[in-house]
């Protein structure tokens, strides 16, 4: 039976040490989000995002909202992974009307508490503004 000791080398090639000795693989890169956009009735589309919602993800996404002149939901069901700022546009998104459907309950409830933030800080502005004009 085999036994891989550990990378001998770093890069796009990787070189493991199989019983002693060296074998190549080539790492193919990994797919980290995938969005496809699925109309389901004139003025209603889906995007459906599939993967990781991270980094460059998030402005492509971002991008894509903003174009969009359709009612649009979000179908998260295959999302694997978010960072931060994927949170502050999904909850930002659905407090302006998109639908998030098959939201994974972890990415849930980072939406809800990222929705609360939002909501708090809008209301200290606008109390903020209502002290002024006294």
């Amino acid at each position: 039976m085999p036994s891989c000791v550990g990378p001998a080398a770093s890069g796009a090639s990787q070189a493991w040490l199989e019983n002693g000795k060296e074998s190549t693989f080539e790492r193919n890169p990994t797919m980290t989000c995938r969005i496809d956009r699925v109309v389901i009735e004139p003025g209603l589309l889906i995007l459906s995002i599939s993967g990781q919602i991270t980094g460059k993800d998030v402005d492509l996404l971002r991008s894509l909202l903003g174009q969009e002149r359709s009612a649009v939901a979000i179908d998260l069901k295959d999302v694997l992974l978010v960072d931060r700022e994927a949170i502050k546009l999904l909850a930002m998104r659905e407090s302006n009307g998109v639908e998030l459907r098959n939201c994974p309950a972890y990415i849930r409830e980072w939406v809800t508490r990222e929705r609360a933030v939002i909501n708090a800080s809008e209301q200290g502005v606008e109390a903020g503004e209502d002290t002024e004009g006294a």
